[in-house]
């Protein structure tokens, strides 16, 4: 007989559900902290549903979500072949500052040809990027995570000296790059957006992003690669033993992984910004990515759904402050949901932990009856 599961063990056995239970609590943390503040939590967070539910609220979410989409592929392709990707916020900045270079020296080009080429010159950075630090780790054992945080800095200066190279900077008194050419925009036409009623920002990066989303997912599982990065991240010494070369896996999942990132800062690029200002902090696209692929699962299209919430969150938070709400409830929020995805394993050890104790009562239920029916034997 098919013992039934309890609630504890089905959430121990469903990723899924450790997700939602995690927003959940996440929200709830959120109207803890804003009944402590007396601030109303129904009008918070109706603001917050209200903001994003109409045509142009929702086409603003879709704009907001595509950069976090593609950097959350990038963290999730390298959790998936073992490699913490922790380096995706330089990479993001240098394949940006890359395509902000192509799109203003080359911006004479004709569309077809530009957007491309943009694309292509951000993806080989973040390639670059990330090729550098997995030659440091399997040429000399230096530990990726390091080397990520410190090569992250040097992305960042790096990109405030091109932004001041006078070819590069911007002729007027803005601290920034020049702005791209429009051969290199992927804005829709006004006329468009005007007549559908979305955001001034809308742009073809959606669909990009949704592209890149079937590439990921067909090349981690239906490939040879896909399945040699994921034995590679699943025992990096078994796969070995088989065959296959861990060391060249690594440079691989690091270059497409830092690949991804660094389009996901052209995607930034050409779809909302135009320009790059010269930095005063980092502006943590990169390090959004590894939330957006903590709640995603690292599962591709888990990622997508992941990005347009997290979009969500990010568009609906800015609006908070019409009802007098703090916009870093926005970010209470999103640290309470990573804090207990990361804690997850409570989950599944309480399920464990009941799974345990159900076969041992199970085991002295049987122990008792079969004692019992010894008994009524003897008598008999």
């Amino acid at each position: 007989m098919t013992r039934k599961k309890s609630f504890l063990e089905v959430i121990a056995e469903n990723r899924f559900i450790h997700i939602l239970l995690s927003i959940f609590l996440g929200f709830l943390v959120g109207a803890v902290f804003l009944s402590i503040m007396g601030l109303s939590v129904s009008a918070a967070y109706g603001r917050l549903i209200s903001s994003v539910t109409s045509l142009k609220g929702f086409s603003y979410v879709i704009v907001y979500s595509v950069p976090y989409i593609v950097a959350g592929l990038s963290v999730a392709f390298s959790f998936k072949t073992g490699v913490f990707n922790i380096g995706a916020e330089g990479q993001f900045v240098v394949g940006s500052m890359a395509a902000a270079c192509v799109g203003i020296l080359a911006g004479s080009l004709p569309k077809p040809i530009l957007i491309p080429l943009c694309f292509l010159a951000a993806m080989a950075a973040g390639a670059v990027w990330g090729i550098i630090v997995g030659v440091l780790k399997t040429k000399w054992g230096i530990n990726e995570v390091l080397s990520m945080i410190m090569f992250n800095w040097i992305a960042f200066y790096l990109s405030n000296f091109i932004a001041g190279i006078p070819a590069i900077k911007n002729d007027g008194t803005a601290e920034a790059t020049k702005n791209i050419s429009d051969n290199a925009s992927l804005l829709f036409s006004k006329d468009f957006i005007k007549s559908m009623g979305l955001a001034p920002t809308a742009n073809w990066g959606f669909l990009v992003a949704i592209v890149v989303t079937l590439i990921v997912w067909f090349v981690i599982e239906k490939t040879t690669l896909g399945y040699e990065l994921k034995a590679v991240g699943a025992n990096k010494f078994a796969a070995e033993y088989g065959g296959i070369n861990v060391n060249r896996s690594i440079l691989t999942a690091l270059a497409i992984s830092g690949a991804l990132a660094g389009l996901a800062g052209a995607l930034q690029l050409m779809g909302m910004g135009k320009r790059i200002s010269i930095f005063s902090s980092q502006e943590g696209f990169g390090f959004a990515g590894i939330v957006v692929a903590l709640i995603g699962c690292s599962n591709p299209f888990g990622v997508l759904v992941a990005g347009i919430f997290y979009g969500g969150l990010m568009y609906g938070g800015s609006k908070l402050n019409l009802e007098g709400v703090p916009t870093q409830l926005i970010s209470v929020i999103v640290g309470t949901v990573v804090f207990f995805i990361a804690i997850s394993v409570i989950f599944e050890n309480l399920g464990r932990f009941s799974t345990h104790a159900n076969r041992n009562a199970e085991a002295a239920a049987d122990k008792t009856a079969h004692e019992q029916q010894q008994k009524e034997d003897e008598k008999k």
